[in-house]
């Protein structure tokens, strides 16, 4: 069908024992869900951590993340965020402001987020420190899509906005002035340049459903 690369979940490195974790989620197949991981990829592209400090791309792994929130003191978490604003714009939560036990949406990955850190609290082990940088999105319904032009634009600043936090928590992330050795992600194919050129054209590859079978579909749940 030509559709864009699918690979298996990366494998996610042992948590870290105490320290800052920062966290990208999302899913990059489906255009501006994959925010995260690109904020999280971009910012370990352009900047080198102190030891203490560990960038996972966490996908969309869920509830499996949850030791990696639990073992550390500080969580930095970016995300694509549904809050009913113009697309492209950034908010950052901290703290009391992140949601647990609250009714109200907000990441896009809502009901695995609020029930990691629900159960984070309950095992008493809540980070002490938590900010969840987001963007509102503009595309969701495109499979194989990249990010919206709205939401790239702002790369840039959520990785600053996510350099200035983790400094307010006495980290120091160094400019890096050269490329890093690897990537943060495995496997080139969704590296997002690459991922970007080899995507196959609207006639070669079906990015929102085929009407046909669709159509079939809701035909028979209206019976």
């Amino acid at each position: 069908m030509g559709l864009a690369p699918v690979s298996e979940e990366p494998a996610v490195p042992a948590p870290p024992a105490g320290g800052v974790l920062v966290l990208g989620i999302g899913n990059v197949l489906w255009a501006d869900e994959g925010f995260g991981v690109r904020a999280v990829e971009a910012l370990h592209d352009r900047y080198l951590m102190p030891d203490g400090v560990s960038l996972v791309d966490g996908g969309t792994q869920g509830m499996y993340l949850l030791d990696y929130v639990c073992s550390a003191e500080c969580v930095l978490v970016l995300d694509a965020i549904d809050y009913t604003l113009a697309p492209g714009t950034l908010r950052v939560f901290r703290d009391g402001q992140v949601p647990v036990w609250a009714d109200t949406k907000m990441s896009l990955h809502q009901a695995t987020f609020q029930e990691l850190l629900s159960l984070a609290r309950l095992r008493d082990r809540f980070p002490k420190r938590i900010t969840l940088i987001g963007v509102q999105p503009d595309v969701l319904d495109d499979l194989g899509g990249s990010l919206s032009p709205a939401v790239r634009a702002r790369l840039d600043e959520a990785v600053e906005l996510a350099v200035a936090e983790l400094t307010s928590w006495g980290v120091t992330p160094v400019a890096r002035t050269e490329p890093p050795a690897e990537r943060l992600s495995p496997g080139a194919a969704l590296a997002i340049d690459g991922y970007e050129a080899g995507r196959p054209s609207e006639d070669a590859a079906c990015r929102v459903g085929d009407a046909r079978v669709l159509s079939q579909v809701l035909g028979e749940a209206k019976r």
